[in-house]
Order: C-alpha cells, then structure tokens, then sequence
C-alpha cells in the first residue's frame, strides 16, 4: 500500500538525521540515504501504474516529503523535486514514457525548468543546446526535463517546452557550493546539440490546459491537476518540514537550556514562550493550507469536477505564504536558541534556519507575483500566467 511508504519513511528518519552532516559536507544526498528511501517505494508514488508506479494520493506524497524534510532539509527538497517529476513525465507522450521507464521503473529524473538554453526547430523535433541550472539531485537521476523557448522563422519565441534528455546526452557541471541547502547538489546541466524528438518535447500549453498526450494511458485524477500547484507546492513542503523539524529540535534544546544572565532556565522566559507559540502557528498554517488545497484539487480531479481560477490562485497564494511563514518560524526559533546556535558544527536548527532562507530564493516562491494573481482572480480581472 502507498500508505506503507510513509511509516517507512518514518522510520529511516534517524539515520536521514545523522547524515545531514554529511550530506553538507559531501554537497550532495549520500548515496545511502537516496537507496534507502528508494527502497520504501517513495520515487514510485507519482509514477503512473502503467511503468510500475503507484498513481498515488498526492497529499501522501507531500506528507512523506515533509518528514524527509524534517530530519534532513536537503534530503528533502531533493526527494521533493526528483519525486514529483514523475507526476510530469506521466504527462508525456506514452513513447517517452516507455523510453523512461521501459527497461527501467527505477530510473528517476531530474530538472531545470528555466529555458536558458538555445531550441532549434528541425525535422521531427528540436536541436537543444545550453547550460541549465540549479538541476537539484541531478546526480542520482538517469534523465533530465530541461526548459525552452522554441522560435519561430524569424527567430521570436513562440512556444515554451521541456525538453526530456536522457543522462547519456548531457553532462553535470559541479558549482553547488551554497550557504544553505548544500546537501541537495543543484549543479548545472550542459547540453550540446542534442536532438530531442517531437514526443520528447511536452508545450506548457496543453500542460496548462489539461489536455496532455499522456491522459492516453493516465486516466488516473492525480494527472489531471494544475502544473503551477504541484510544482510550487512541491517546492513549499520541505520548506514547512524543515521549519517543523527544527521547532521540534528547538523545543527539545530549550527545555535543557539555562540563562546566566537572567538567572533562569530558558523555557520559564516568557518572551520565549510567546515567540515558540508564533513560531508554531506559522508552522502549522503552512502546512494546513497546502494540504487542504491538494486535497481539495484532487478531490475535484477525482469527481469530474472544474478546478477554477479560483482555487487555482488560492492554491499559489497559500503556497507562497507557507514559505513565507515557515521562514519567519525559523528566525523567531533562532531567536530563541541563543548564541550557541551560531556555531558551526551540527546544529539542527542553524542548518535549518540556513537551508529555508536558501529555499525561500527559489522562483516557485516570489510571494508578490502569486499574491497578484489570487488578487486578479478575486476582482475579476483576467490572468495570463502560465503559472496561475
């Protein structure tokens, strides 16, 4: 049962714990822990039925992300990311599907969305060259989704595709070298006049529209929700587990912990009251918004039902604001946790506090741009973004 996979999770969650250390260190997911959580089945819960996947709840999916993310903030948002791209490639036509995961069920797929690299339209497909950054997990992936703008004769952009590569067509160029969220290896991907066939490369057009070549053989409701919500909450969730893990930290080290100064022990300071009380509220709306509004797409998906621009917009708005108040969570914590939580060394909630501020940089949580769409749709006023 899907449902097995996050009592799995849980209890890897120890170990996950004691290598995030490493995972800084190394710049990338230990090997160990991508096997491990393999193993549970994770990577296959998205994946459509037809490859050996599960087609899952994707509420389950998040819930499981945002314990990988409470014991290591890195691990996480690479399971996260490498996670979700299955939902995309089950979006595909089913000739790329197979050449996914025909031979493999395993192979898993990485990503760089942005389109910075060059499209040149030729017979029965495109010619693809470029750098592509911040491909999270790209080094345990076989396959890459990398964006791009596809010209017209005069050379104006008309279009926009994610091209699907395999591993053997691009090369990894190590660069990750960041404050926060060093363990999730977001290095570049360079491709060099490669052609990607027409079934390879997916337009956000009938991916906005709903209407994808890959509904052929997915008929399953989790393939029928918006790209803009998946992805962004895809990206918010570990933010939320990260905030929630080091709240749990925090609340274990400030039972512990005396104040000199004041002549009492920490958690009898009410000011550190007040702040552990705001910092959990923050941490518990996130969370609560998004997984109502995946739940409540899916619920629609799954009856027939019109996901509208309103619920659309709601679900951005949310998205953006979880992150938002995760990281103020985190430095309301790092108020509470005093000079010591300063320190280099393993310290849970400095590691925390360094990979939300680094996650909250992603383009997925640029809070004025989602909140200016929810405030078009609630006055009426017509959206033209791809990512509504």
């Amino acid at each position: 049962m899907a449902e097995d996979v996050l009592a799995a999770i849980r209890a890897l969650a120890p170990g996950l714990r004691e290598r995030a250390a490493e995972a800084e260190t190394l710049r990338r997911v230990p090997e160990t822990s991508i096997k491990e959580i393999e193993e549970t089945g994770f990577f296959q819960l998205l994946q459509p039925k037809p490859f050996g996947g599960r087609a899952a709840d994707p509420a389950l999916f998040y819930t499981v992300v945002k314990e990988i993310a409470k014991a290591c903030g890195s691990t996480g948002w690479v399971a996260s990311v490498v996670g979700v791209h299955p939902w995309h490639v089950a979006l595909y036509d089913p000739r790329a599907q197979q050449e996914v995961w025909g031979e493999n069920p395993k192979a898993r797929v990485c990503s760089s969305y942005a389109p910075t690299g060059k499209v040149t339209v030729v017979d029965g497909g495109f010619r693809v060259t470029g750098r592509w950054h911040f491909s999270s997990g790209c080094d345990h992936a076989d396959w890459a989704l990398l964006g791009g703008l596809v010209p017209d004769a005069d050379g104006t952009p008309v279009d926009m595709r994610t091209f699907l590569i395999p591993r053997s067509e691009y090369r990894i160029d190590d660069v990750w070298d960041t404050v926060g969220l060093r363990g999730t290896g977001s290095n570049d991907i360079l491709v060099e006049d490669v052609f990607v066939p027409e079934h390879r490369a997916l337009s956000f057009g009938p991916v906005t529209a709903l209407q994808v070549p890959g509904h052929q053989i997915n008929p399953e409701p989790l393939y029928r929700l918006p790209y803009a919500a998946v992805f962004t909450t895809t990206i918010s969730t570990p933010i939320v587990g990260i905030a929630e893990g080091a709240y749990e930290s925090c609340i274990e080290a400030t039972r512990k912990r005396f104040r000199i100064s004041y002549g009492q022990t920490v958690a009898e300071d009410p000011f550190a009251q007040v702040r552990i009380a705001r910092a959990a509220s923050d941490i518990d709306a996130g969370w609560l918004q998004l997984s109502r509004n995946i739940t409540e797409m899916y619920g629609l998906a799954a009856r027939g039902e019109e996901l509208t621009m309103a619920l659309r917009t709601r679900a951005r708005r949310d998205q953006v604001l979880a992150t938002e108040r995760s990281v103020a969570a985190l430095d309301l914590l790092m108020e509470n946790s005093g000079g010591n939580a300063m320190r280099t060394g393993p310290n849970s909630v400095q590691r925390a506090w360094r990979d939300a501020h680094t996650g909250r940089g992603h383009a997925a949580n640029d809070p004025e741009r989602a909140l200016v769409m929810f405030g078009q749709a609630a006055l009426g006023i017509d959206i033209n973004d791809s990512m509504a």
